[in-house]
């Protein structure tokens, strides 16, 4: 008999926690058609500035702003901060293409870095892909596990160029006791479907900066000073138009429910991973994957490092024969779309006109090239990892029998 012999229960995080509180939020917003709009009128608070407020109170932030993905959050993150045209951006070989393409819609360059067994941004392969064009640095936090920020930040300081962090896997991750990203130039979350807390799409833009906050305001929507919102309040900066990338009303009251429901989330994925790791018998053909961090870690995924592609595969078989389809490349499951090899925009430079932006733009002097066997470290780790996902319909009997699986093919392989 399987050690799992009937299907564990599917699911998702944020997704799986929507009640009727969501529903109840979006049709207080529909009774009120005359409020749809993300800016308000007299006498109402709009529902993305409570949300913003909500989420600064919590996080200790000093500027939210909604947008309508994590993708524009990225965005606003480095168009904050003056980067653009004939700047490079250093990004992780391992994180879905959003990433790169924040840095391309910002017009800037997209240079791609290794990851290591964080599976977030290999520190010393940082410092090789730094050049004179390097104007910032996005650190991903892939499935709810902040990366080597310590490291990074003190890479990025000493060489004067902004740290920004990609926390949209990560909301209400913490790093060294403040919520991740708190500690840099800003980072972005995102409220994608697949994310922590959703509302189906959206992304919030995050810094302490003033100033930068401002030229975010301004680039997510080019008429928010003729609205008089507010957002740009005392504003030393003169507006200028770019982009369009308000967040909507009906979005923002899923967020704010779901907001709500937060550290609930974490209080179920995070007892969910610690005894998982607690019912593991010391490996023998794997490692676990490395956490600076072990109390700010989501809880929302385990990932095992195999010690070689043949023994990795060996062991996802075991797995699969005892009712576990733990996710690897040798099962389809991992690492999915989320590495480089998949962006065929980024590594084909392919450009929405013949002039080849942002790579042909005239202020660009570098000479970033790509290829798919261009990080070879990431797609060896990448290869060796095998990855097991915590959904809110676990229960810790679930994840024992998990763990025996993986028990069961580590000492058999």
């Amino acid at each position: 008999m399987k050690i799992i012999d009937t299907p564990l229960p599917g699911g998702g995080i944020g997704w799986s926690a929507m009640d009727n509180r969501e529903i109840e939020a979006v049709a207080n917003v529909l009774n009120h058609p005359g409020r749809l709009f993300r800016y308000p009128g007299e006498g109402w608070q709009s529902q993305c500035q409570l949300f913003e407020q909500e989420v600064c109170q919590k996080l200790g932030a000093k500027h939210a702003l909604m947008v309508a993905s994590g993708t524009c959050a990225l965005t606003l993150c480095l168009s904050a901060y003056g980067i653009g045209p004939g700047d490079e951006v250093i990004v992780p070989a391992y994180t879905y293409i959003s990433t790169a393409s924040a840095v391309t819609n910002a017009g800037a360059v997209p240079v791609i870095a290794d990851i290591d067994d964080s599976l977030g941004l290999d520190p010393a392969d940082v410092e090789r892909k730094i050049t004179e064009y390097t104007k910032a640095v996005i650190a991903v936090h892939m499935q709810g596990v902040p990366g080597r920020v310590g490291a990074l930040r003190e890479i990025c300081k000493k060489r004067g160029i902004r740290l920004i962090e990609d926390a949209c896997q990560a909301i209400g991750s913490k790093y060294r006791g403040e919520y991740t990203g708190m500690g840099s130039d800003a980072f972005a979350w995102s409220l994608n479907f697949y994310k922590v807390i959703t509302c189906g799409e959206g992304g919030v833009f995050f810094t302490n900066d003033d100033d930068a906050f401002i030229r975010g305001v301004y680039a997510h929507d080019p008429g928010s000073p003729m609205w008089k919102t507010g957002l740009s309040r005392g504003a030393k900066l003169a507006p200028y138009t770019q982009m369009g990338m308000r967040g909507n009303e009906v979005c923002a009251a899923i967020a704010r429910v779901q907001f709500d429901k937060l550290d609930a989330i974490l209080g179920k994925t995070r007892p969910l991973k610690k005894h998982l790791l607690s019912c593991l018998d010391a490996p023998k053909n794997y490692a676990l994957q490395h956490v600076d961090d072990p109390e700010g870690d989501c809880g929302i995924s385990v990932t095992l490092i195999g010690r070689d592609k043949e023994s990795t595969a060996g062991m996802v078989k075991l797995m699969a024969e005892q009712g576990l389809a733990i996710g690897s490349l040798y099962n389809e499951g991992f690492p999915d779309r989320h590495v480089y090899t998949y962006w065929e925009a980024i590594l084909q430079k392919h450009s929405p006109t013949p002039a080849g932006y942002p790579w042909n733009d005239p202020n660009y002097h570098g000479g970033v090239e790509y290829s798919p066997d261009m990080c070879q470290n990431t797609l060896d780790i990448l290869a060796r990892s095998m990855r097991f996902s915590f959904n809110l319909n676990l229960q810790p009997e679930h994840v024992e029998k998990v763990a025996k699986v993986i028990n069961y093919a580590d000492s058999n392989l």
